[in-house]
């Protein structure tokens, strides 16, 4: 028999731990095998039960979500999938989980309708399924002083698209934050569901030298900038004069995600190609693989993550099997080999 994966529910609402129970007992590789109403609880099942798996709930009585999730981090790591509560104040904190050491998050149930707590529940299943997986990497929550790199000035037809799912805010975190105000334009699709793009664009804005936030239709692509596509919208990139322009739609999900990293990577070959630099991080599934494949046939210099510098090795190695990315590269070596990729390179001491 193959062993279920054993998943403790962290919640106060009874509700909410009736309904994660019952999405994860229906799945034939998973079960619940214990529920807690607060952290001090959960605490004590822990060490009972040893779970593989723990979804947490940010605001509990008792004791804060987040704030157990540090403790958790710091004396006995652990996968964790955050559950969020869909507001401003909500995708902050579940930024800060991130950053803490949760694997992924799930926003709780916008509708509940039959069609969508059972998409919403296929969801969740998916993502503990993932984080029992899942390598934890060590983490901050402050973030650490990344060596400024210097690079030489671009044109506006010089372009760097990324794409990254699970992990992929910690891995964005750490690719921007060295960029130099003279980098290429870059052009981010990240798996992040609607409410919490826009945040974790202006958190990363707060980190970095260069400007980064969330596309907007028909918006100049700029140098020393990073645009971050919507959650529930594809972003493509069309030529504009001797630069591009960012194009978003709410077509049909491409490999069940919107906005999908394959979307944008397609865009970028046809109206960039060789001017353009890819780079497929962290993540769950195949999203970017062809796109990335297809940008390394127009041109581009094309990279994927490490599996060893992975929180999830999905998505890389669906690319690394199709021959899309030219070189195979560690997280911290990330920024520096797409800027050396448009030219010569400098590493400025950290200030």
């Amino acid at each position: 028999m193959i062993r279920k994966i054993r998943v403790l529910c962290v919640d106060d609402s009874s509700l909410m731990r009736n309904m994660i129970s019952a999405a994860v007992n229906q799945q034939p590789d998973m079960q619940i095998v214990g529920t807690a109403a607060d952290p001090l609880a959960a605490r004590e099942l822990i060490k009972q039960l040893n779970p593989d798996v723990l979804t947490l709930d940010i605001e509990m009585p008792r004791m804060n979500g987040l704030e157990f999730l540090s403790r958790l981090m710091r004396l006995r790591p652990m996968p964790v999938v955050m559950v969020s509560s869909l507001t401003a104040k909500g995708s902050e904190a579940t930024l800060n989980s991130l950053e803490l050491g949760a694997v992924d998050f799930i926003a709780k149930p916008s509708a509940w309708e039959n069609s969508v707590l059972a998409s919403w529940a296929g969801q969740l299943a998916e993502k503990i399924r993932h984080a029992a997986k899942a390598s934890l990497p060590v983490r901050a929550a402050v973030p650490a002083r990344f060596p400024q790199l210097q690079a030489a000035k671009v044109g506006e037809e010089k372009l760097i698209a990324i794409g990254s799912s699970t992990g992929g805010t910690e891995a964005l975190r750490r690719v921007l934050i060295p960029m130099p105000p003279q980098c290429p334009a870059i052009v981010i699709a990240q798996h992040m569901p609607p409410g919490f793009t826009r945040s974790f664009a202006q958190r990363l804005n707060s980190l970095c030298t260069i400007t980064v936030k969330e596309a907007e239709d028909g918006e100049p692509v700029m140098p020393g900038s990073a645009y971050i596509a919507p959650g529930d919208r594809h972003m493509e990139i069309q030529r504009h004069g001797k630069g591009y322009q960012i194009r978003l739609n709410s077509h049909e999900a491409v490999n069940r995600h919107r906005p999908s990293v394959d979307v944008l990577f397609h865009s970028v070959s046809r109206q960039a190609g060789k001017h353009a630099s890819g780079a497929i991080l962290t993540g769950m599934g195949s999203d970017g693989a062809k796109g990335l494949l297809e940008m390394r046939q127009a041109g581009s210099f094309t990279l994927a993550q490490s599996e060893q510098s992975c929180v999830v090795f999905g998505m890389p190695r669906e690319a690394i099997a199709l021959q899309a990315a030219v070189e195979i590269v560690d997280l911290s070596n990330i920024s520096q080999r797409l800027l050396e990729s448009f030219g010569p390179l400098q590493r400025k001491a950290t200030q």
